[in-house]
């Protein structure tokens, strides 16, 4: 072997020994990527916006126990809003249905996931909303990721209030319609969006009937009108407001009186119908219909369990029995937000459950919270990206299974660490 050839020969293994293997690599790769997380999660520490989560140790209710405190805690910041989530016939009903039918279908509805008792509850809340038809989903972000690339096509436009909720915005984003938002609960911009958008072949207006940061409510009687002059479709939200909101419950179009001029409603079965999951859409037959061939979620996801079903289906029958419960909501609302507002704080919105406390820091709202917890009263600061970088608020929720009692010591918690902290004097 000559020389050269044996040099070259020595080499190549050195060459292979420095050449970075794919398991190094990847390694590498993975480290850079960690560090990237990790400064990520430093600065929301840095921000004060760390959202920690308290671990709760009993059913929800008024009272729950949270891990590390040594008493029962008053919760104001559940979407408990009629306290159906332990009422003892709901959870009865979930018990019943899960011995009838089982934990779950292991299945899509169009396969072998459909039960009686998921058309029953589909058929009661069309009832509830009298609309034509429903349709199921396993949470109501899935229903509005599902509605708007069904309906809409390329030739369509959607006009959507800006402060409508994630989930809204995401699937709004997944249709190919052209899509225009308007400013805030402003029925002129709305106006000349429609007046924008008429060459298109469909128009649908999308707004929260509630806005869940803020507690305000839509102006659905002017956007109502809008729609019918520039000949719009009508598409609300109702998560906030369906179970209280109106003489009987119905929601947010029940409480302005225009039922029957909103076309499509899209709801949650996780707040006020018993808290537990699922989402749902009413609306006219042929849309719910296509909804059931088309709809991504609903086709790829399995059926909602049959008991979350059981208990949903309990919450809507003692709604249809009665409006008892829904209407002991408003004196209790008008009692917190009228004293924290003579106390001297801030609170958004109007006449709705949702009493958003206005402090305006991150870090503010995270510290009082923190103080309320230890005064025995579970509130969660709200801060950015949840709400907007200078409008963090404690976002306190009254249900009707609070007490006058349970809301004086929540308003008397507040006074104690809003001088503490020297928001009110």
């Amino acid at each position: 072997m000559s020389l050269g050839k044996a040099v070259r020969s020595l080499v190549r293994p050195a060459r292979v020994v420095l050449r970075p293997s794919a398991s190094s690599r990847s390694y590498a790769a993975v480290a850079e990527a960690r560090a990237v997380l990790e400064g990520e999660l430093d600065g929301i520490r840095a921000a004060g916006t760390w959202k920690a989560e308290r671990i709760i140790t009993s059913k929800q209710g008024p009272q729950i126990n949270v891990d590390g405190s040594q008493s029962r805690i008053l919760n104001f910041c559940a979407n408990n809003y009629l306290g159906l989530s332990s009422h003892p016939e709901v959870v009865q009903a979930g018990i019943d249905a899960l011995k009838t039918y089982g934990a779950g279908l292991s299945s899509v509805r169009f396969i072998c996931g459909t039960q009686d008792l998921h058309k029953n509850l589909e058929q009661k809340l069309a009832e509830f909303h009298e609309r034509e038809d429903c349709i199921l989903y396993a949470s109501c972000f899935d229903a509005n990721a599902g509605l708007f690339e069904v309906l809409l096509g390329p030739d369509d436009a959607v006009l959507s209030d800006e402060l409508n909720h994630a989930s809204i915005i995401d699937g709004i984003r997944l249709c190919r319609a052209k899509r225009l938002r308007y400013k805030h609960m402003d029925l002129s911009d709305l106006e000349n969006k429609l007046k924008e958008s008429q060459s298109s072949r469909m128009r649908l207006v999308v707004t929260d009937g509630v806005f869940s940061m803020d507690g305000d409510v839509a102006p659905l009687k002017g956007i109502c009108d809008l729609a019918e002059q520039y000949g719009a479709m009508v598409f609300i939200d109702e998560c906030h407001a369906t179970g209280f909101l109106g003489a009987r419950g119905r929601g947010t179009d029940e409480l302005l009186g225009v039922m029957d001029r909103v076309h499509i409603v899209n709801s949650t079965l996780g707040k006020a119908l018993g808290g537990a999951a699922g989402g749902y859409t009413v609306g006219p037959k042929p849309l719910i219909d296509l909804l059931r061939q088309r709809s991504r979620p609903y086709l790829f996801s399995n059926s909602l369990p049959p008991p979350v079903v059981g208990c949903a289906t309990k919450a809507v029958e003692l709604l249809l029995a009665s409006n008892e419960i829904a209407q002991s909501m408003t004196a209790k609302t008008m009692r917190f937000r009228n004293n924290m507002t003579q106390a001297g704080f801030t609170i958004a919105g109007s006449a709705h459950p949702i009493c958003p406390v206005m402090l305006g820091d991150a870090r503010l709202a995270s510290l009082m919270s923190d103080d309320m917890l230890k005064l025995g009263v579970y509130v969660i600061g709200f801060s950015y990206p949840v709400v907007p970088k200078g409008k963090a608020r404690i976002r306190v929720q009254i249900s009707a299974a609070h007490t006058d009692e349970d809301i004086d010591q929540c308003v008397d918690a507040f006074i104690q660490t809003g001088r503490k902290h020297g928001v009110i004097s």
